[in-house]
């Protein structure tokens, strides 16, 4: 060793430690589509932010995190998205599939990882869910039962239904004609008649007040998340019975729910991010369906509309509402 090398080494010896571990802070940049004030939206950046720091990622420790919420606007999502891509982070999370459209046509590079996203294949985000490929990879929220298991609720309420109104918006849920096929599919055994009911703004939610003689499913749709209020009263002035794709409807007021565990994406999200940042590849890790689900029911709402759930259905629910 000569002496450059031990005066070299002398100087780093004679560093504090605090100095030596000190590495800059790694910059997540996280898009969701419901707004920053909403309730879902706030719990779930509790929840990463949480699960982030048991991976050992602290946010204003040894993480950034930029936060941007579309309220649901895809006007808005498009152009936060810009704004993610200017900061250029070492990793992005995109909550909700217009989060993921609009990253992934900005950066090939950027890791995503992706969560609360249905059928990420046939949109073409990644090539399967084994060998995602590219920069994209995460967590879905949809299995293909679901969709018959919400048609199949709505048959076991009294008074029997026998047409159901699907409620979505094609702007923000393009994958609502897979589930539209599940759906028509599980109709004919259930022999219900199943009418689309598009909705795209606040005019369209108000109408479908006007609906009579049957029952609506709400399909996952983050518009109709964002409008939840809305649409929760339209649906009770119709006096029908609704089943939705998430506990919040229920929590708020909705009749049932059958729905996949959006914490749990959120956590094993963050899982997949301490990962990348660690080195592995957003190409290299499987895209990953939901495990758990959950049943809830809202008794009081029940009673209003004067419905009677099936106790079977009442005996299998994870959470009621009384």
């Amino acid at each position: 060793m000569n002496r450059r090398e031990l005066l070299t080494l002398g100087m780093v010896a004679a560093l504090p430690s605090p100095v030596l571990a000190q590495q800059p802070a790694r910059r997540l940049g996280v898009l969701s589509v419901t707004a920053a004030d909403d309730t879902v939206g706030q719990t779930r950046s509790a929840i990463l932010v949480e699960a982030l720091a048991a991976h050992g990622l602290k946010e204003h420790d040894n993480l950034r995190i930029d936060w941007r919420s579309g309220a649901g606007d895809r006007v808005r999502i498009a152009a936060l998205a810009d704004e993610l891509i200017a900061l250029k982070p070492d990793i992005l999370l995109a909550v909700g599939t217009p989060s993921v459209e609009e990253l992934r046509r900005r950066t090939t590079t950027i890791p995503i990882v992706f969560a609360i996203v249905t059928d990420p294949v046939s949109q073409g985000f990644v090539k399967n869910l084994a060998h995602p490929g590219g920069n994209v990879t995460g967590f879905t929220d949809y299995d293909g039962p679901l969709a018959g298991k919400w048609l199949e609720m709505l048959t076991q309420v009294t008074p029997k239904v026998s047409r159901v109104f699907v409620v979505y918006n094609p702007a923000t849920a393009p994958f609502a004609p897979l589930m539209l096929r599940t759906i028509e599919d599980a109709a004919r055994t259930l022999h219900v008649a199943v009418e689309p009911a598009p909705v795209q703004d606040a005019a369209a939610i108000a109408a479908l007040a006007s609906r009579k003689d049957g029952g609506f499913l709400v399909l996952p749709d983050f518009f109709t998340m964002a409008n939840r209020a809305q649409l929760l009263a339209a649906i009770a002035q119709a006096r029908l019975p609704a089943v939705f794709w998430s506990r919040t409807f229920v929590e708020e007021g909705g009749l049932m729910s059958y729905s996949t565990d959006s914490a749990e994406q959120i956590r094993r999200a963050a899982s997949y991010i301490d990962r990348i940042l660690k080195g592995a590849q957003a190409a290299d890790l499987p895209v990953q369906n939901p495990t758990k689900f959950e049943l809830a029911v809202n008794l009081k709402t029940a009673k209003s509309l004067e419905l009677v759930i099936s106790p079977s259905l009442l005996a299998i629910a994870n959470s009621v509402v009384e």
